[in-house]
């Protein structure tokens, strides 16, 4: 048998020692079941009056977590959808900037164009202008030349014929110096 190595010969002696364990520690079976019916009384009086709103409070705390956890899945929602209108923001931003930068280029290129026109009208003003004062300059040396060259021939005339020329004579020498001056030029 399965007791037969156990110290006790018998059940009655099991019995008998746990009486004694009983009597030692004050254990009776009316104070068990008194206990007993106190623990089922107190745990029907905490069920009743504390369990429940125990039982309301973590409901309430279960629907505010999952009330929580939805906001917070929304929240992830608004957050992907506010990224992605940045990144829409920024690439319109760019967009806006290439475009402005291409149209600074162009302004640019057509501001120089314009300024490189402007220089060569400028230049060419000049050109002109410098052209025009040499062909006075031109002019009034030739006058000039001619006003010396008369004189010249004049005294040159004189001095080879010994003569003094009267002033008809001069002024048909100056005519055909100056006729002949114009005939070479042209």
């Amino acid at each position: 048998m399965i007791l037969t190595h156990l110290p006790f010969a018998d059940l009655s002696d099991i019995a008998n020692n746990f009486k004694n364990v009983g009597e030692t520690t004050g254990f009776t079976h009316q104070q068990f079941v008194a206990q007993c019916i106190a623990v089922t009384v107190l745990f029907l009086v905490m069920y009743q009056f504390a369990w429940k709103k125990v039982q309301v409070i973590l409901d309430e705390r279960r629907q505010k977590i999952e009330e929580s956890l939805a906001n917070a899945d929304k929240i992830k929602s608004q957050l992907a959808d506010a990224e992605a209108t940045r990144l829409a923001i920024i690439q319109a931003a760019n967009e806006k900037a290439n475009q402005l930068i291409a149209e600074t280029e162009k302004s640019a290129t057509i501001l120089t164009e314009q300024r490189a026109k402007e220089a060569t009208r400028q230049a060419e003003d000049i050109i002109k202008s410098a052209h025009e004062s040499a062909v006075i300059d031109r002019n009034r040396l030739m006058d000039e030349l001619k006003a010396h060259l008369g004189e010249l021939v004049i005294q040159t005339t004189q001095k080879v014929t010994g003569k003094v020329l009267t002033n008809d004579d001069l002024a048909r020498l100056n005519t055909e110096t100056v006729r002949q001056i114009e005939a070479g030029r042209n």
